[in-house]
């Protein structure tokens, strides 16, 4: 049984994105050099753009097309490196929108998704450079809003939409391996919804698609779309994949992904990341005449805020049966949980972008079932998140700094960089 749904809020989610999108791209520019990690991934996409050969072999290779592909829409400068990150950023931020309107039908809590999303530190940052990790995330929201969409679809469009969000995940793990567990947690939801429809005797889900031919699609939709995302090592100049050496090229990357690395400065560990313990500065040093910073950290309000909203929505799954809540809950625990098994040496504060993302979807989700008994806390919020966010602005934008010690201003506690 499918919802009827009231009129799509279009003109809404076309604002809210051109909003997102100016916001991301005021002064992407600042700064003129490579940044953090551009310096990996920027050279990769020049060398892939010649097709010269293998660079950076321990990442899929989407990501880097995309940034070799804005270099080729913009040029081998600032823009070129990172419009297409603040294009993925705004694609999020309108995913977050759609999913929210898609689970609950209603129009302020999708805004409030959104326009958390596009003040959250973390999402504005990764707009604003040229790493894989925005395109990572953009491919995911779009492909949990795909499947979602499948889920309540009428019996026609259920598999079409089930088959485009496999084949962004496929892209998703094209341009990160990080995402392969987001395939797995999409087929175990299928099972797990599934199953509690049968309980219930109806069938309200996915209408029309079968367990073992949706699970079957889902696999092999996503790999071979992961698996198409070599196309261009074929045609290398030096060492080019066949497809003999496509399958054991994989293995080689898996080593350089669990390869021991020497300590960083940097590094922390999985659980420290929802407290925000160990942000990251992509950039502290005079550049363009001034001194600048870009310091990865979230928006608090939202990263603490997010994880008391978390806790009410497992809360209100367990207690009220509340399958919408749980499904927000579990996904931000999943995204947290992975780095507790993927076997990495060492971990970043940026590895917790796509739970960020997931913490906005929390905060509106309990905002809304708060909504009659507090219907203004969702606007309080927002104001509240708003004046964190122009306050942190000048650090996360690389805006022009009085002097070196500039950035004492914003580091609340001795963890803080």
């Amino acid at each position: 049984m499918q919802r009827r749904s009231p009129p799509r809020p279009i003109l809404t989610a076309t604002a809210i994105g051109a909003a997102a999108q100016f916001l991301f791209t005021l002064n992407i520019s600042r700064p003129s050099i490579l940044l953090f990690d551009e310096v990996h991934y920027v050279r990769a996409a020049r060398i892939l753009r010649t097709l010269d050969g293998p660079a950076n072999i321990e990442h899929p290779l989407l990501g880097k097309a995309l940034i070799a592909l804005g270099m080729t829409l913009f040029g081998d400068n600032q823009y070129g490196w990172r419009l297409l990150s603040s294009i993925a950023a705004t694609a999020v931020v309108l995913g977050v929108f759609w999913i929210l309107w898609t689970l609950f039908q209603r129009v302020r809590p999708a805004v409030v998704g959104a326009v958390l999303v596009a003040i959250n530190g973390t999402v504005f940052v990764q707009a604003r450079i040229g790493m894989l990790d925005g395109f990572m995330a953009a491919f995911l929201v779009l492909a949990i809003l795909a499947l979602l969409r499948s889920a309540y679809a009428p019996p026609g469009r259920a598999w079409r939409d089930w088959i485009v969000g496999s084949f962004l995940l496929g892209l998703a793990v094209g341009v990160k391996w990080t995402a392969a567990p987001y395939v797995a947690f999409a087929g175990i939801a299928f099972l797990v919804i599934r199953w509690r429809d049968a309980r219930r005797g109806r069938a309200m889900h996915w209408a029309g698609m079968a367990v073992f031919p949706a699970l079957t699609a889902l696999g092999i939709v996503s790999v071979t779309t992961y698996l198409l995302t070599f196309a261009p090592a074929f045609f290398y100049a030096h060492d080019p994949l066949t497809w003999r050496t496509l399958l054991p090229f994989q293995w080689t990357m898996f080593q350089q992904q669990t390869q021991v690395l020497p300590a960083h400065p940097y590094q922390s560990s999985w659980w420290t990341w929802p407290l925000m313990i160990r942000p990251i500065w992509y950039l502290y040093e005079p550049v363009d005449g001034a001194q600048r910073g870009v310091l990865l950290i979230g928006n608090p309000a939202i990263i603490w805020g997010g994880l008391v909203a978390v806790g009410y929505c497992a809360w209100a799954a367990w207690w009220r049966g509340s399958a919408r809540l749980g499904g927000i809950a579990a996904i931000w625990l999943a995204s947290l949980l992975i780095w507790a098994i993927i076997p990495k040496s060492l971990g970043f504060f940026y590895y917790y972008y796509p739970s960020t993302i997931f913490l906005c979807l929390a905060l509106a989700a309990a905002f809304d079932e708060l909504r009659l008994s507090r219907p203004h806390w969702d606007e309080a919020f927002i104001v509240l998140s708003g004046a964190v966010f122009v306050y942190f602005y000048p650090i996360l934008s690389a805006a022009a700094l009085p002097d070196a010690q500039a950035f004492r201003h914003w580091m609340w506690f001795p963890t803080w960089p």
